[in-house]
């Protein structure tokens, strides 16, 4: 009783930070998306690269500038990881594995942190460092710089031009995530997170054995992790692990960090398109989404059904004691429903339908709040079909925010949402019939097919967490998983980035008695029911064969 009051004391105090947070930092997030004024140490970086920073870009440079940005990062993260072995702190850990290195290197990239090794016997210092702290920071920016041309698409008239990415990418790296990610380094740090260069430790356990334990730079890592909504460890145990997530306190700041930005944008969203009732139309929405799943995961792990489980008073299996059933359901319902995939707790032991409300939070497009930036940009998506809905509803042409959504617009949105789903159901469909494949699951039956769909579901939402019992480090896996999570973080981009061109051209159009108002609870319902019957109509039969299965069989 006293560990879930602690929990919902957590869950309020969380709200509160992040309701004070909506308005200050949404308000500076537009600033840094739309001032003219450029600082020293960016027009420095813009002449160091050759990049004009009062030039804008049409979107399919914009495009082009992200696509060979991405390329050019996994390419040197593939590099580092393959040489690491050659490296200043390596930690006498060797080179990875090809296929595993590939794996590794798209999956930070692409802002999925999905990890097939243990990073604390797999990674030196120098690459975690200069190699996925680094991809944390950038992956991160390209998410909101991709939102930032969306808004602009509802802003701008008669135009083909939707910003510059170097400038976005830079401005947001320097005025956002860099410095609040110093300031709570530093709080992590006080708390108790562990911040060195040093190496291995051995020590003996209580059992007479010897274990090695390992030190590295984990706060001001661990900041950027959740920050940026990347959700890499530094440890195996992500965490779960007490140096890096030590007590009750460190977990609700790294709760508060995975949330605060991807809640503060649609405040930017208000701001940039001049009317901030909108902002709180979606933030409204994707808070729905939060409370509810955050009530409904704590309530599933609250039923114990079975002896052990009655003997513990609640689902304890992997869950760490010192932050029990709520805030270990409040961790992971934040982040599955965000694109980090950081874990306090191991999901894989969740009850059949808790773990199932981890799968679906994915399914959902994370987009409540989502991941910094990807969140918003398909909440925004969605929010255009709900407008269309409403708009054959009534038989006029629909608009959202003074533009006309016809069918290129359209076509843009559906391919966005049908993009996703395709490689999940694909990707889980292959590997359930693939018998090699299959053998690499550590369970049979519906359980067992929920932790290969959890696995696709993961990497094609850019997520990252693992449902666990399923042996990923194999060359098909770690393949198949890697272009999931490569066409599932640009194919999105490429039609979001296509849509806010096609907006920006457009010449607005004045509101009229028969424009749908979208910025009233009618719009947040409307909204939230397009969310639930898109994921439910795409996803349900996959979920009735695993979790749901398992679940009614329990």
């Amino acid at each position: 009783m006293g560990s879930t009051l602690a929990g919902w004391l957590q869950a309020l105090a969380l709200v509160g930070a992040l309701a004070l947070c909506y308005r200050p930092l949404g308000d500076y997030i537009a600033r840094i998306l739309t001032t003219s004024k450029h600082l020293r140490a960016e027009r420095g970086i813009y002449r160091l690269i050759g990049v004009d920073g009062d030039a804008d870009q049409r979107w399919p440079v914009y495009l082009r500038s992200v696509l060979a940005f991405s390329a050019v990062s996994v390419l040197f993260l593939y590099g580092l990881i393959r040489l690491q072995g050659r490296l200043l702190l390596s930690l006498g850990v060797p080179q990875m594995a090809g296929h595993q290195a590939w794996n590794t290197a798209v999956s930070f990239v692409a802002n999925t942190n999905w990890q097939s090794y243990a990073g604390e016997s797999a990674m030196g210092h120098l690459v975690q460092m200069a190699g996925l702290a680094v991809q944390n920071f950038v992956s991160a920016a390209v998410g909101i710089a991709v939102v930032a041309t969306l808004i602009r698409g509802f802003t701008r008239n008669r135009t083909d031009r939707v910003g510059n990415f170097w400038v976005d990418l830079v401005r947001i790296n320097l005025r956002l995530l860099l410095p609040v990610s110093i300031v709570f380094a530093l709080v992590l740090a006080a708390s108790g997170v562990i911040q060195n260069f040093h190496g291995f430790h051995e020590v003996t356990t209580l059992g007479g054995g010897v274990q090695r334990i390992p030190g590295g730079p984990v706060a001001s890592q661990e900041v950027i992790k959740l920050l940026g909504t990347n959700g890499g460890g530094f440890f195996n145990a992500n965490s779960a692990h007490p140096f890096e997530n030590p007590n009750g306190f460190s977990n609700l700041v790294e709760v508060f960090l995975l949330l605060v930005i991807p809640f503060a944008l649609p405040r930017t969203f208000g701001r940039m398109v001049g009317d901030n009732r909108q902002g709180y139309a979606i933030v409204a929405v994707m808070g729905l989404f939060w409370v509810a799943s955050t009530a409904l995961l704590t309530f599933a792990e609250a039923q114990h059904q079975g002896s052990a489980l009655q003997a513990a008073g609640a689902a304890m299996e992997g869950k760490e004691q010192r932050f029990g059933i709520a805030a270990s359901s409040l961790f992971a319902a934040s982040t599955t429903l965000t694109s980090t995939g950081a874990v306090n707790s191991f999901h894989d032991s969740y009850t059949p339908l808790g773990g199932g409300l981890t799968v679906f939070d994915m399914m959902l497009g994370e987009i409540a709040p989502g991941g910094t930036g990807s969140g918003l940009y398909g909440m925004l998506v969605l929010a255009v079909v709900a407008v269309f809905v409403a708009g054959l509803m009534v038989g006029r042409t629909p608009e959202y925010l003074g533009k006309k959504l016809g069918a290129r617009e359209m076509k843009f949105a559906s391919l966005y949402i049908l993009t996703t789903p395709t490689i999940v159901l694909v990707g889980a469909g292959v590997a359930t019939a693939l018998p090699g494949e299959r053998a690499g699951m550590l369970n049979a039956g519906a359980h067992g097919f929920s932790e290969v769909l959890y696995a696709f579901t993961s990497a094609a939402n850019n997520n990252g967490s693992a449902f666990g019992g399923l042996t990923v480090n194999t060359d098909w896996y770690d393949t198949a998983l890697g272009l999931a999570m490569v066409f599932g973080r640009l194919l999105p981009v490429v039609f979001v980035l296509a849509l806010a061109g096609s907006l920006a051209r457009q010449q607005p159009v004045p509101a009229t008695p028969g424009t749908l108002p979208t910025h009233k609870p009618l719009f947040v319902g409307l909204l939230s029911g397009v969310i639930l019957i898109v994921v439910g109509l795409t996803y349900f039969p996959a979920l009735a064969l695993g979790p749901i299965a398992e679940g009614l069989t329990s």
